[in-house]
């Protein structure tokens, strides 16, 4: 019995624990009694990029009713279907492409299916303007089609 005490009286001891607020603006703050010596000032290293494994990894393609004819689409067909995108954004050789209306707001990602190839729809993901809560990917690409 003294044991589970003891556990359940453990979260009241951790809010006992001191914690450091700084001082007001303006004001300098109070010296510490630390018995640690002050840490000398270094540069940064320079940021060296992470080694490319000089491969190419093909990407997952999404396989869902009622996507057929955005999944595989390149970024002009997805434009003639929803019009212009409201996000465009590339990182490397893949791509993001937003379209919203009012019901919806549709991701659809493109990334080459070889080598050097175009990036095409690979996935999809749907959410509800309003909230953000998911919605059927199929329902909202009939929604936004033009």
């Amino acid at each position: 019995m003294p044991r589970k005490l003891v556990i359940a009286l453990l979260p009241l001891l951790g809010a006992c624990a001191a914690t450091a607020v700084p001082p007001p603006l303006g004001q300098p703050a109070a010296p510490t009694t630390s018995t640690r010596p002050p840490q000398q000032s270094t540069k940064p290293l320079p940021a060296t990029p992470a080694p490319s494994s000089g491969g190419f990894r093909a990407p997952r393609v999404m396989s869902v009713p009622g996507l057929e004819g955005v999944i595989g689409a390149d970024s002009n067909g997805l434009q003639r279907m929803f019009g212009e995108p409201r996000l465009n954004v590339t990182e490397g050789d893949a791509r993001k492409l937003q379209f919203s209306g009012q019901s919806c707001v549709l991701d659809v990602y493109l990334y080459p299916l070889r080598k050097g190839a175009q990036p095409t729809a690979t996935y999809v993901d749907a959410r509800r303007a309003s909230d953000g809560l998911d919605v059927d990917r199929a329902s909202c690409v009939a929604a936004l089609k033009r």
